[in-house]
């Protein structure tokens, strides 16, 4: 169990100033401490959940460096990092259920990987091998999203078909099921992130708007984005909104963890601004450097969301030396194993996308993937001949 003393605002860390605003459980210290309403989630929390929390967040970081080195190679057409956001990914991915569903953007690899889809998976869609990846059904876990905010209209969809069914607010907390959606400042700016806040607020959607604000949109700053916290951006629809500390992986999984409860309740939609900092490049293709103080990122390391959460587990004797050898030990496996499967990748069969048109078996997708292989067939025998 997690021990909390006194609450802390949340003021200057090294030279970062986070707002004042943002709800933060584990300052940078390695201190935990209570944060209102929230705390009975922190409290909760197990050993084992805050190792996992931590595991989870070493392995994304180690395969995101070497998905970086292989695109540098050659081996990928572009990769989008995820340093410096594990702690927003992670800790709020692991406030889900195995009910409830996931739609990550396309830097989420923390997501994915608390959901338990293989990393190695996301490489089919950046060597250019596949438009997936994976099967959403079997994590509930949607595919990556490249269109920026378009993942907030498909998890609006997706949401209100929850409440259509009555799959929502049963009273049932093992069957009740809710919707996370993820998406970076940039996507505030879109008509497609608005139109979602419309229709999930008016149908109180069972479904939390995640956002990682990393504070520039490419090359643009959330300044340029927005006069007021982005958190306050679902009151105007009717969703209260609330804004995190992002690097505080803590605070990340109570405040998703309680909004995913009241959103499987039947209370509607949460709006949740988790504020980080994006200490890569947007894509292997961007140039920081260009349009960001490289004194900002330095300051920011200092908030690793990592290095926060080790050293909290070692001051509270959460977990030892030997603990974090064996999670490096299983990074640098995976790190490996990515390194040679990446290489091995192959296009999926051509009618693979009929099993993937509905979640369960249809009529018609049956009937046209019969004449498909029909005409395969005779396609494959007139080559065959020579014709």
């Amino acid at each position: 169990m997690v021990d909390m003393g006194g609450s802390q605002p949340v003021g200057t860390a090294g030279a970062v100033d986070l707002p004042e605003t943002a709800l933060q459980f584990l300052s940078p210290d390695g201190q935990v401490r209570s944060a209102g309403p929230y705390s009975p989630y922190v409290e909760s929390l197990t050993t084992d959940d805050l190792r996992s929390l931590y595991r989870d967040m070493v392995l994304t970081r180690k395969f995101d460096a070497e998905a970086t080195a292989l695109q540098r190679q050659g081996e990928l057409g572009l990769w989008v990092p995820s340093i410096g956001q594990e702690a927003a990914q992670v800790g709020s991915a692991h406030g889900l259920k195995p009910q409830d569903f996931a739609f990550p953007g396309y830097r989420d690899h923390g997501v994915l990987a608390s959901r338990g889809v293989d990393l190695v998976q996301t490489f089919a869609h950046t060597r250019g091998v596949d438009h997936g990846g994976w099967d959403p059904r079997e994590h509930n876990c949607h595919l990556y999203t490249l269109v920026v905010g378009a993942q907030t209209l498909h998890a609006t969809g997706y949401a209100i078909g929850i409440v259509k069914d009555h799959a929502c607010a049963t009273g049932d907390p093992t069957k009740d099921e809710a919707v996370i959606v993820y998406f970076g400042d940039g996507a505030t700016s879109e008509g497609d992130l608005n139109e979602a806040l419309v229709f999930a607020g008016v149908n109180q959607a069972p479904l939390v708007f995640f956002c990682q604000n990393n504070q520039y949109a490419i090359s643009e700053p959330t300044s340029r984005q927005s006069r007021v916290p982005l958190f306050h951006r679902g009151a105007g629809f009717g969703i209260p909104g609330v804004q995190v500390d992002g690097n505080d992986v803590l605070a990340c999984y109570a405040v998703t963890a309680a909004a995913l409860d009241a959103a499987r309740a039947g209370m509607g939609p949460t709006f949740i601004e988790a504020f980080t900092y994006r200490l890569g490049a947007h894509t292997t293709s961007d140039d920081p450097t260009r349009y960001r103080d490289s004194h900002d990122a330095e300051s920011w390391k200092a908030l690793d969301p990592i290095a926060r959460l080790r050293l909290y587990l070692t001051l509270s004797d959460h977990a030892d030396q030997n603990f974090f050898d064996e999670v490096d030990v299983e990074g640098a496996a995976l790190a490996a194993r990515a390194r040679e499967a990446v290489r091995k990748l192959e296009a999926p069969p051509l009618d693979s996308f009929f099993d993937l048109a509905y979640n369960e078996p249809h009529p018609l997708v049956a009937e046209e993937h019969a004449e498909w292989t029909a005409f395969e067939t005779a396609r494959l025998e007139l080559m065959g001949a020579g014709r």
